[in-house]
């Protein structure tokens, strides 16, 4: 991999009074900061939104935390991959964040993870992909807010693959009247359209084939709505066909809104719209969506 940007050297921080006192240096010579929270195994969205953060920051700071409150009692909180070494090498070659904040979750969740505060989410957060995944959102905001607090970014830098989560923690932040800007990056892509995930590493040779097909429907429901079509459960229910047809088990595909994910009505023109789908394909639960 080559990047044009440049480098800038790197420094680790596993506690929270080293984290903070680091901040602190960066504050008293004026820089802004930018905070990028990742669970790690990092790959080439990761770096996306990591470059992406330089532009509005002078200092980047790169979160690595498989956060256990947002899986739920069956879900591969135990076998999600876990780099950390292999992380700081990549981060530490490409020169794009400043600093490495990797805590423990007694760092995170100093009174434990069934005692710890957890934050009320909206009603947004029982639907999509919370419907399936109780407590899930809950646990991502409560994380995020975590690291907000520690950190103390001017901004916060999310991907756009994740697109439930980023309306929710906009919604979190404004709500609770947090001074940090919002910046989100576009999906990246494999080659084929497979939008980049650390899970797709659960896909066999055959399930990866497979896999790009989530993006193609997806791309046919958008291009059905351009062309007018307003039939949205028709058009959901026949992507969900299709893709079950092919292999997958699907969770939703939905026609929403992208300003708020709220469900759309004939008055809303194509342009205010977005695709978003969930699905399984074997071990891999696959997200991704279209805007329009």
């Amino acid at each position: 991999m080559i990047f044009n940007e440049p480098r800038v050297p790197l420094q680790g921080a596993y506690t929270l009074s080293a984290l903070r006192e680091l901040v602190s240096s960066w504050r008293l010579s004026h820089n802004t900061v930018a905070l990028v929270p990742t669970m790690g195994n990092l790959h080439e969205g990761h770096l996306s939104l990591m470059r992406r953060a330089r532009d509005f920051a002078d200092k980047v700071v790169c979160s690595i935390f498989v956060n256990p409150t947002q899986f739920g009692p069956t879900e591969d909180f135990a076998a999600y991959p876990r780099s950390l070494v292999e992380d700081e090498a990549l981060l530490a070659d490409q020169g794009l964040v400043d600093l490495v904040f990797a805590p423990e979750n007694k760092d995170i969740y100093p009174f434990g993870i069934d005692n710890t505060v957890r934050l009320g989410m909206p009603e947004l957060s029982m639907e999509l992909c919370g419907a399936n995944r109780s407590g899930h959102f809950s646990g991502v905001a409560s994380v995020v807010l975590r690291l907000l607090n520690l950190v103390s970014p001017d901004v916060l830098v999310l991907g756009e693959k994740d697109y439930q989560q980023l309306i929710l923690l906009k919604r979190m932040i404004r709500d609770l009247h947090l001074p940090i800007q919002v910046s989100s990056g576009a999906i990246y892509r494999e080659s084929d359209g497979l939008a980049m995930s650390t899970r797709n590493q659960y896909l066999s040779t055959h399930e990866r084939k497979i896999a790009p097909r989530l993006h193609e429907e997806l791309k046919k429901v958008g291009e059905a709505l351009q062309a007018g079509q307003q039939d949205y459960h028709a058009l959901e229910q026949a992507a969900i066909n299709t893709l079950e047809a092919v292999g997958f088990k699907s969770e939703y595909v939905e026609v929403r809104r992208t300003i708020d994910l709220g469900k759309p009505d004939n008055m809303n023109s194509p342009k205010d719209l977005i695709v978003v789908a969930a699905a399984w394909l074997g071990r891999a639960r696959l997200i991704d969506n279209i805007q329009l």
